[in-house]
């Protein structure tokens, strides 16, 4: 049974600036170590940047900008004047009908402390700060730059500089982590009352030293219990101090949630810009679950890419077949706290999602990792939230 084609009428667009002081063992991002990032790496870059966007507005012309998320990577090495022609000319690409939601990503460190006002300038107005943790012998073990102090000190300025949305960035579950050092650090959030927290476990990607040294036995992961204690305490704790659950690893106050991220949950287009970026593309008659592409990966190929006039494209676009939209719609659906709306699933894929996913619904709840909603949805219970990668994989 076929549907109407849905079309979304604005777009996010992301921005990814690879370059960081140093590069942290457990990271699998597209990034390279800069130090330090050097003014001609820069403009050669931002220039890049700025090609792409002009050679790519056409394939989301006419929707209007939502949000603006410069992640990376460390964004926040770019100069303000960098980042206020980045924005410029992303605004002069794809006009707003309403409010914009700039997002910088900023590691705490004396260079883009200072900063801070300059990127308020820039247009940004929203921080996403890279504290990780408050505790100087898990931000050690996990490879960090900053040590506590530097995160305090970050956080204070940002305040000072007039930023009203901060968000920041906690990991658990790092080896040796103790529950009091995690509950020292849920203290430390508590104090400084940011709008916006997530919450990530550490993750051993193959291929990055952590994900390697765990391989040959060097690095021990904490147990599986122990970490998921962890994220329900978190869950606990932010959500008395006033920041809600409204995803599995996202936080916030009222009015506070990432306008940016939760275009990733519904499947909203999304034009990435730079090394590795991703592009979830409009839908059209040709692809009317969507498409994706990504860019290549090593930023000495991506510019030379743009340089030479060609795409920076890595791999054939992929327009997702029907199958793949449903598994992927749901999934994402139920990391919110809203879950699945059967009524915008069949708005899409012509019949409910028991047409497809029938057996592993009704599995799922029996098993109670899923539930009703009370505004006629499906969820994911606390249980089913800590066991979450089992119930996506009935779907994908």
């Amino acid at each position: 049974m076929s549907a109407p084609l849905l079309r979304d009428e604005s777009v996010g667009v992301y921005l990814h600036v690879p370059f960081c002081e140093r590069v942290c063992p457990y990271c699998d991002f597209a990034v390279e170590a800069a130090r330090p990032l050097l003014p001609a790496r820069e403009e050669a870059y931002v220039a890049a940047l700025l090609e792409e966007l002009a050679a790519r507005r056409g394939d989301f012309a006419g929707l209007a900008l939502a949000s603006v998320y410069l992640g990376g990577g460390t964004p926040s090495l770019l100069a303000p004047d960098s980042l206020a022609r980045l924005v410029a000319a992303v605004r002069q690409a794809f006009p707003a009908r309403g409010e914009v939601e700039v997002t910088l990503e900023v590691n705490p460190s004396t260079v883009e402390r200072e900063r801070l006002p300059g990127f308020g300038a820039a247009g940004v107005n929203r921080l996403s700060v890279g504290i990780q943790s408050f505790d100087d012998l898990v931000l050690r073990r996990l490879g960090r730059a900053h040590r506590a102090e530097e995160g305090h000190a970050t956080l204070r300025a940002a305040r000072v500089a007039g930023f009203a949305n901060v968000s920041l960035d906690l990991i658990f579950g790092v080896p040796d982590q103790s529950p009091a050092a995690f509950e020292a650090d849920l203290d430390a959030v508590e104090r400084f009352a940011p709008e916006h927290v997530s919450t990530y476990a550490l993750t051993f990607e193959p291929g990055t030293p952590f994900g390697r040294a765990r391989a040959e036995g060097r690095l021990a992961a904490p147990p599986d219990d122990r970490v998921a204690d962890l994220y329900e305490r978190a869950c606990e704790r932010l959500a008395a101090a006033g920041l809600a659950s409204y995803e599995i690893s996202s936080h916030a106050r009222p009015g506070r949630r990432s306008t940016h991220n939760r275009r990733y949950w519904e499947r909203l287009p999304v034009l990435g810009l730079g090394v590795g970026a991703w592009s979830t593309e409009p839908r059209s008659e040709a692809a009317p679950h969507g498409a994706r592409r990504r860019n290549l990966r090593s930023v000495g190929a991506y510019l030379e890419a743009v340089a030479s006039g060609r795409s920076p494209q890595e791999g054939p676009t992929e327009r997702l077949a029907p199958a793949t939209a449903r598994g992927e719609a749901v999934f994402l659906a139920l990391r919110t706290a809203e879950g699945l709306d059967p009524a915008v699933f069949q708005a899409e894929f012509g019949q409910a999602p028991e047409a497809w996913f029938g057996e592993a619904l009704a599995e799922l709840t029996a098993a109670g990792l899923l539930a009703g909603t009370p505004a006629g949805g499906i969820a994911l219970t606390p249980r089913g939230r800590l066991l979450s990668d089992t119930v996506f994989e009935r779907f994908v």
